[in-house]
């Protein structure tokens, strides 16, 4: 799940009740699996010493790199067997209501397809690379796979009081694009980051973004952007941190939150444990896509 958002409003043909396809994993071509290695490889030469640890013991655990595509009917049973999870393919980004009960019920829904050769570095929607390498690794952590759970749960609810916005804050800069702590140093177990080669590197080291630890409130305010890199990134201390901070009832906070205004992307606020203040140069010179 990236922004809430989907591609349709109903199962498209094909597609079970819940939205789940068969993976097909037999149907992949040569270039596809190609795509997959060419992926990990380049990962696994930026990601030891920027990584958390627990995202690469799960890489580990898992044994992604067999060569292609993981096939889901080999992964799967290895991950079950560790935290109950399993992940299921659809057909590309879903409803938030079919999002929140795979979640609640340990299943991560994931996208069949994968990039082509020429959207290495950028691709809008997830597709299995970012799915499966980016996010299940993390789910092999038993702390962080109730965290998730916990999450999924609580969707319906912040769907029925208008905070759906505000949840989305909090997977998008923790499940997505968060940092953690690990023996003094910065360190990444976002998705959105691990997956992607550059900002792997920008995320832990570039002078542009902020770096602010983790406050939930302030987290669930604070705006975000999707078509680029981040200009704050926030930082738990560890995993269990965060998921004692999110397991409590979201009731009180909701209510703090109606009607609150706002936190601008680049804001930095007297409140906040500053651990890095950027320049924003990145932002300022117009990222990715300035001519």
């Amino acid at each position: 799940m990236s922004d809430f958002a989907h591609v349709f409003e109903t199962p498209p043909e094909g597609a079970a009740a819940d939205w789940t396809i068969p993976q097909d994993w037999s149907a992949y071509t040569p270039v596809e699996h190609q795509t997959w290695d060419t992926l990990y490889a380049r990962q696994m030469k930026i990601l030891p010493g920027r990584a958390a640890e627990v995202f690469m013991k799960g890489l580990n655990a898992l044994d992604l790199n067999t060569g292609g595509i993981p096939d889901f009917a080999v992964m799967n049973p290895k991950l079950q067997a560790l935290t109950g999870w399993t992940v299921v393919c659809v057909p590309g980004l879903v409803p938030d209501d079919v999002f929140f009960d795979h979640l609640a019920n340990r299943r991560f829904p994931s996208g069949q397809f994968i990039r082509t050769p020429d959207q290495l570095d950028y691709l809008q929607e997830p597709d299995i690379f970012h799915d499966v390498f980016g996010h299940v690794p993390m789910l092999t952590d038993p702390d962080f796979a109730d965290y998730m759970e916990a999450y999924g749960k609580g969707g319906q609810r912040a769907a029925s009081l208008g905070m759906l916005p505000n949840l989305a804050r909090l997977y998008w800069y923790t499940v997505e694009f968060g940092l953690m702590r690990e023996e003094g140093q910065l360190r990444i177990y976002g998705a959105g980051i691990v997956s992607s080669a550059t900002e792997s590197v920008f995320a832990v080291e570039d002078a542009s973004p902020n770096r602010i630890g983790f406050d939930l409130e302030r987290v669930m305010k604070t705006l975000y952007r999707i078509d680029d890199f981040q200009q704050v990134y926030f930082v738990i201390d560890s995993i269990d941190a965060l998921k004692a901070v999110t397991l409590q009832d979201f009731g009180p906070v909701y209510e703090r939150l109606q009607g609150a205004e706002t936190i601008a992307i680049d804001a930095i606020l007297p409140s906040d444990d500053v651990i890095t203040r950027g320049n924003q140069a990145y932002a300022i010179e117009g990222g990715r896509f300035a001519a």
